[in-house]
């Protein structure tokens, strides 16, 4: 693994140093040096389901941040690592999230190295958001991803943004180990899924996204060719677990309507594969009630459907599904944050319910409580009954320098 990183670090920074060397370059470098200190406490409201497991899970880590740009911004290099130490073995782990070299010219940038790329519009779930890996062992929404090797051209145009993406390496997504928490009754190792390409993770990925925003209205198409980020896993009694990679190609549909008070929101995809074709739907709005009473306190609505037609064979709880929240914001001071959810299975009596909220501390803290509440797991729900019994609490401090 760390030889890979190696290699395109290299790349990186070979391409940082050949600029560097320019007659033409302005001598004058602009660094920017950060470190997050996390301190997080995870509390497990029910005893173990498996054993080994904890109900209280401490843990530390640190994100270094650094910056350095030189020819007025228009050439960087960009570096931001993480690594926590938990009491499950597997959530003690390395990665950087970003370590890449940008260059900006006209109308166009490139970037080359290990990167983090986002897209998506709504709240409760990010279907068309397939370049980077999630880090599972991280969270449970999927929040969290993994740095992604990649070469990345975007072209700025009177008709919008077009960008391409050469993805030259598969990450596989981070999975607990025996002593952790939100894992399966048997254990998938990371070495042990398969991949459908002979090529394995060196299979030559693809991408290309178009985006435009015309008055009210954001517009994201995407394309995806390559091995698939979620894997295609089946349990068996006898034989334990078949977990696969598939070379997948993909079609996303991003779009965002502003109206008043109203966002309006689409996220849809269509995914086919050796294996299986599916469609993926997440759609609804956010309402804001603006300064209520002259607090300035702003209160958002947020209403999603949620519809996967893989049905059980989905790699999520996610096939037919009602999220309802409420985003909070005080704006005050210490920039006070509160988001509340519920996602209700239309079908069976499955919840979940979440919170995430943050508030800073002076100028250089910031505490921060994530919680999951799982009730009325239905027992044939094959994806979430696994994790019945891993509701939490989650308190993390933060430190800044």
């Amino acid at each position: 693994m760390m030889k890979k990183y190696i290699i395109y670090i290299s790349v990186g920074l070979l391409l940082s140093i050949a600029n560097a060397q320019d007659e033409t370059i302005d001598k004058a470098l602009n660094h920017d040096l950060e470190l997050d200190i996390e301190l997080e406490n995870r509390y497990f409201l029910e005893a173990r389901a498996f054993d080994g497991q904890k109900r209280y899970y401490p843990s530390l880590a640190l994100r270094p941040k650094y910056t350095v740009e030189w020819k007025d911004g228009d050439h960087s290099l960009n570096v931001e690592g993480f690594v926590r130490f938990d009491r499950d073995g597997e959530r003690t782990h390395f990665d950087f999230r970003e370590f890449y070299y940008h260059k900006i010219k006209g109308n166009w940038e490139l970037s080359i190295g290990l990167k983090k790329v986002f897209w998506g519009v709504t709240e409760s779930n990010h279907l068309v958001d397939i370049i980077n890996q999630t880090d599972a062992i991280e969270s449970f929404d999927g929040e969290e991803k993994l740095g992604q090797p990649m070469v990345q051209f975007s072209i700025y145009t009177n008709w919008g943004t077009f960008d391409l993406f050469y993805l030259p390496f598969h990450r596989k997504r981070t999975l607990p180990g025996s002593i952790g928490r939100f894992r399966f009754p048997v254990i998938i190792k990371a070495d042990e899924v398969l991949y459908e390409s002979a090529s394995k993770e060196w299979h030559q990925d693809l991408a290309l996204r178009y985006a435009n925003s015309i008055n009210s209205v954001d517009l994201g198409l995407s394309y995806f060719y390559g091995t698939g980020r979620e894997p295609f896993v089946q349990f068996d009694d006898q034989s334990g677990i078949m977990a696969l990679y598939p070379v997948i190609h993909q079609f996303g549909l991003e779009l965002q309507i502003t109206n008043n008070a109203f966002m309006w929101k689409l996220e849809s995809i269509y995914r086919s594969n050796a294996l299986q074709k599916f469609v993926g739907l997440n759609t609804g709005f956010e309402y804001t009630i603006s300064n209520i009473k002259s607090s300035g306190v702003d209160i958002g609505l947020i209403l999603e459907y949620l519809y996967d037609d893989r049905g059980d064979l989905a790699f999520n709880a996610l096939q037919n599904d009602c999220f309802m929240g409420s985003r909070i914001a005080f704006n005050d001071m210490q920039d006070t944050s509160i988001l509340l959810g519920v996602i209700s299975d239309l079908e069976k009596s499955s919840k979940i319910i979440g919170i995430e909220a943050s508030r800073r501390l002076g100028s250089t803290m910031k505490l921060e409580l994530e919680g999951r509440l799982f009730t009325s797991i239905a027992e044939n729900e094959v994806f979430l009954s696994n994790f019945k019994k891993d509701s939490f609490l989650g308190l993390t401090l933060i430190k800044y320098f």
